[in-house]
């Protein structure tokens, strides 16, 4: 039966999957498993959360392992107990004897994740084992942050629980204003509360202006009324995170405007250069030290981190210089991707902005990094591992965890090598329960750095059976190796990357008795954060000083994307196959997986055709003769007829699975009303090119 509009959620809430438990799985010489006869117990005056965490794991047992055991304060024969002990620090030990396990943590949001540990161990092994003997942890990073996956700011306890499963300890929340997030009024101390009862830190993503020079005489009195007022009305916050984008000020750097950036117009004219937000302006440290004076006289462990995000693409010299005046007590967070610089056929195609097609670190990343540790700044990744990014803007992930486990080990190089302790795992697009936070998640600890195929394939064996497995793992290397041959300009991942194959395809000709603007507003929800402004509708080159023209580029582009569609098709044929062997209490998810390489597949398509409509638009207006432009005019029409019918045939897909098609901050943008919208559209544009085929003949 057809998924409904947000059905994904119950799924995205699902912590415990049911009937994990293989019944030929027997324990090892050197494993205990457990059966009827065991307990749990821990401490009766330990923390709450121990109480809490015990549970879950006793649901756990219940309901993916079919095992159903009491839970006490005594530790008696064949007891798994629960212990916390300060001396441990940041770690968990698990002891395995023969008739009791103990398990023991440094503070009790630790022991949560010892128990989430224990989990994803008998689920992939499919049993309830302990192996005998001695086993630490050690989480490598000190925080793991994420926006929710349900929706922009939504953090029922469901998904405050999820997020835990997942592996992460940090929620974020855009802040506009007090109790006003992206999502509207919002009981902001109350998301504090609840999350810090399950040992989840808080850090507040600020959207709060403070357009103020430090050299003024009234801005340190500002910033304390601003950000000195945001920890004094949310005390238990544990961090905010600054960008430049939605943190300007009036620079007095000649290289900028001075100004925010929609006012950097004079008398109709665009002042050229960057305004304070993109560009690491002289006087950027002095303001962002007024706000750290701020923050720390109300509270003193604040964690204060700023992106430079916005001026990654500055040469190193100004970037280096920027840090060594960064200001004391203020965290660095470096993106991992972003202005890599990339080649195709000799054409210059950097990285305009998150994507996991670029796998090594860019310059930008390596060269900060470097200069962050050498002068002892704290350094946060921006690392998108959670498994989204803006390849495609409206899947719940991108199913290439080959690609997903180099990022990590890389991750995990930077952190021992530049002391890059913390991860930004994703932005606005939220997280998913899917094969690359699972990797993301082993990868975090010091000790556990498994074999990659060992881990995929239990994976796929947990998720969808030993008989499938070996199709599904052939699926993700011809995926993998697909990305190599993506495409990640601003036109395509504000475009058509960004609602798949719902993009609609306007006739470039602006046939109009008033002279509007061809760009179609894209329609989304009112309530939606972004909604149609991060969706550029009028398909055109975005062109970049530090990038070839896309007349160049398209060409090329398309012969790229050419190789991209033939190994994702290897893929999805793979993933095919698997459905014969699939057994049925797995067929619902391996589903979902053809249905989220189906839509992919399709989208790669759009992309495909609207770089030719744009080329064949552009060849037909240059044209010099009315027969040369008919010519033109039957490849368009043959354009709009293919994608009429890729996106009716994307609509099983979307509602195989609802969260395919939807992101937090646009809501849907590629459902099966979007993906007939698009039909009624490019029905529209035929109509167009009906007219203008009449006017050729005037």
């Amino acid at each position: 039966m057809a998924e409904r509009n947000y059905d994904f959620r119950r799924r995205h809430w699902q912590c415990h999957r049911p009937s994990l438990r293989n019944p030929e799985r027997l324990p090892h010489h050197d494993e205990i498993m457990l059966d009827g006869d065991w307990r749990l117990a821990f401490h009766e005056d330990a923390p709450e959360l121990v109480g809490i965490a015990v549970r879950d794991f006793r649901s756990y047992l219940e309901t993916s392992q079919a095992i159903s055991l009491p839970v006490g304060h005594e530790c008696d024969l064949r007891t798994v107990m629960f212990n916390v002990d300060a001396t441990l620090g940041r770690a968990f030990s698990i002891d395995a004897t023969e008739n009791l396990v103990i398990v023991t943590a440094g503070d009790a949001p630790m022991l949560f994740k010892a128990i989430v540990f224990l989990e994803d161990m008998m689920s992939l092994e499919g049993a309830p084992v302990f192996t005998k003997g001695h086993c630490e942890r050690h989480p490598i990073y000190r925080c793991r942050m994420v926006h929710s996956g349900c929706g922009i700011d939504d953090y029922p306890d469901e998904e405050l629980v999820a997020t835990i499963h997942a592996g992460y300890d940090c929620i974020v929340l855009f802040l506009k204003d007090y109790d006003v997030t992206a999502a509207g009024p919002c009981n902001v101390d109350d998301i504090i509360a609840r999350a810090d009862r399950l040992g989840i830190k808080v850090s507040l993503y600020n959207y709060m202006g403070a357009f103020k020079h430090p050299d003024d005489s009234d801005a340190q009195a500002f910033y304390d009324s601003v950000f000195g007022g945001l920890f004094r009305r949310y005390p238990q916050a544990d961090s905010i995170k600054l960008v430049g984008e939605s943190l300007e000020f009036p620079s007095k750097d000649p290289h900028t405007t001075g100004k925010r950036w929609r006012d950097s117009v004079i008398d109709g004219i665009p002042d050229t250069r960057p305004s304070p937000g993109w560009y690491p302006c002289n006087d950027y440290p002095a303001f962002l030290q007024g706000i750290e004076r701020a923050i720390h006289k109300v509270k003193p462990s604040a964690e204060i981190i700023f992106s430079t995000y916005n001026w990654g693409y500055a040469p190193y010299e100004l970037r280096r210089e920027f840090l060594q005046h960064f200001p004391k007590n203020v965290t660095v967070q470096i993106t991992y991707e972003i202005f890599s610089q990339k080649t195709l056929e000799g054409l210059h195609t950097p990285v305009m902005d998150y994507t996991i097609s670029a796998q090594e670190p860019g310059y930008y990343f390596t060269s900060e990094s470097e200069t962050a540790h050498q002068l002892g700044i704290p350094i946060v990744g921006n690392v998108n591992t959670a498994g989204c990014s803006w390849d495609l803007g409206c899947i719940p992930y991108v199913p290439v965890p080959y690609r997903w486990h180099i990022r990590n080990v890389r991750c995990r190089q930077a952190c021992l090598e530049w002391g890059m302790d913390s991860q930004y795992a994703t932005h606005h697009y939220g997280w998913w329960n899917c094969v690359a936070s699972d990797i993301g998640k082993w990868l975090s600890y010091r000790e556990c750095e498994p074999d990659i195929d060992t881990l995929l394939e239990k994976i796929a064996v947990r998720d969808y059976g030993r008989e499938a497995a070996p199709m599904v793992m052939e699926a993700w290397r011809k995926w993998s190796d697909a990305m190599d041959f993506y495409v990640a300009s601003n036109e395509d991942q504000y475009g058509p990357w960004r609602v798949g194959p719902a993009y609609p395809f306007i006739f470039q000709p602006n046939i109009s008795r008033t002279m509007a603007s061809k760009e179609i507003r894209f329609p989304t929800a009112p309530r939606a954060h972004f909604g149609h402004n991060i969706i550029k509708t009028f398909y055109t080159p975005y062109e970049n000083s530090e990038q070839s023209p896309g007349f160049l580029r398209y060409p090329a582009e398309l012969r790229s994307l050419e190789k991209m569609l033939s190994l994702w098709n290897e893929g999805l044929d793979a993933c095919r196959r698997a459905q014969n062997a699939v057994s049925p209490a797995k067929a619902e998810e391996l589903a979902r997986m053809e249905a989220l390489g189906h839509f992919i597949r399709n989208a790669i398509v759009t992309v495909m055709n609207i770089k030719r409509w744009w080329l064949e638009n552009t060849a037909m207006i240059a044209c010099s003769n009315a027969a040369d432009a008919e010519k033109h005019l039957d490849v368009i029409e043959n354009i709009a007829r293919d994608e009429i019918a890729n996106a009716m045939e994307t609509i099983p897909a979307v509602e195989t699975d609802s969260r395919i098609g939807w992101e937090p901050s646009m809501e849907y943008v590629c459902d099966r009303w979007h993906l007939e919208w698009k039909v009624r559209q490019v029905e529209s544009a035929l109509r167009e090119i009906n007219a203008y085929r009449r006017m050729l003949q005037l």
